[in-house]
């Protein structure tokens, strides 16, 4: 069809899928400002709630006034920000929780930085490399910010729900910890989850492992930092050659679909597992379909999914590329074909599916 001739075209659903793109064009611009924002204290100096114009707010922070005039505008455009009128601007206190409480469920600035830095230029050449020869592109292989982005993105979610909720949902993890017990955490990143489940059970010692060196030693530091160091350790290994079991609970949060092999993963944890012991699955939400998970969440997660987890399974040996749209079919899949009997959801939230799989 030529691109002259609109005759064949319904208008409607022209000027809806318009407003869809601007919708995006305005995503996409917005996120190097929200950076900004962070990085600038813009965010935290509107934090308590008090209405302040752009002079005053540039007061605040040692920024130029016309520069976050702007700023605020397109903040308050996006619904970040609520104008009030006669150029006065606040945060609400849900939009405080979203953009400068990092202990709140809801914060959010982690994914805008984990999505900048998998969008570098450097990155794009990367990925487009990999779209043409399929041989993918390493965690390891991305920009700093993108470690950073995301173990701050997951952290919100990790520390509501692992220890009040996950961990309970298994079968007797809870008692086993509370009298001693070991665990792992397989893909760790920079740890928070591993801190998360030996803060709450100091009877217990966890080891995290992840095959990503700066990430191992960011979590170190964390980990001294809380005072954790002597109930917790760190150790660069992958998911097939981790060693130190028998453990009680072998955990993975938000890997498994990153891994090229998922199966000969869990097929070692499996050697690394207690005869009693139980392996947690996290992860993304999904259905079993591409249908079921064409909605705002699946948009995101397959954006992310062809940015940083498909490349990045496509780069190891097997490169299964499960995805982080697997939905709950293909991950059982994967854990039987491990040779494990038994997997069950055993809890969930808007954002995550929680497995448990057993010998």
């Amino acid at each position: 069809m030529a691109t002259d001739d609109m005759s064949a075209l319904d208008e409607g659903r022209l000027n809806e899928l318009l407003g869809r793109v601007v919708t995006d064009l305005g995503a996409v611009a917005l996120a190097p400002l929200l950076s900004i924002g962070e990085r600038l204290g813009l965010f935290r100096a509107l934090a308590d709630g008090g209405p302040v114009d752009s002079a005053g707010l540039a007061e605040r922070t040692g920024t130029v006034e016309r520069n976050v005039r702007e700023w605020l505008a397109a903040m308050a455009a996006s619904g970040y920000v609520t104008y009030d009128g006669d150029g006065l601007f606040r945060l609400s206190p849900e939009q405080a929780a979203a953009f400068t409480d990092e202990e709140s469920p809801a914060f959010v600035l982690g994914g805008f930085q984990a999505f900048m830095a998998a969008a570098r230029p450097e990155a794009r050449d990367k990925l487009e490399r990999a779209f043409r020869d399929g041989g993918g592109m390493g965690w390891h292989e991305h920009h700093p910010e993108l470690f950073a982005g995301t173990a701050r993105f997951f952290r919100p979610g990790y520390a509501a729900h692992l220890v009040a909720e996950w961990l309970p949902a298994l079968e007797g993890v809870v008692d086993k910890f509370r009298a001693g017990a070991r665990a792992a955490d397989v893909g760790c990143g920079l740890g928070y989850s591993t801190l998360y489940m030996a803060g709450a059970f100091p009877q217990s010692h966890f080891t995290g492992f992840d095959y990503h060196v700066p990430s191992v030693e960011a979590a170190r530091r964390l980990a001294g930092e809380d005072g954790l160091s002597g109930q917790v350790s760190f150790e660069v290994a992958g998911a097939a050659d981790f060693t130190g079991g028998p453990y009680d609970l072998v955990a993975y949060f938000d890997c498994l679909h990153d891994m090229g092999d998922p199966v000969g993963a869990l097929a070692h944890t499996r050697e690394q597992l207690a005869p009693d012991g139980t392996v947690m699955l996290v992860e993304p939400y999904a259905g079993d379909s591409v249908r079921d998970n064409l909605n705002p969440l699946g948009r995101a997660l397959y954006a992310a999914s062809s940015l940083i987890c498909t490349p990045a399974s496509q780069s190891q040996a097997v490169g299964r590329a499960l995805g982080a749209q697997a939905g709950e079919g293909q991950t059982r899949q994967v854990a039987e074909e491990a040779g494990f009997g038994r997997f069950r959801r055993a809890a969930e939230t808007p954002f995550n599916l929680v497995y448990e799989v057993r010998p």
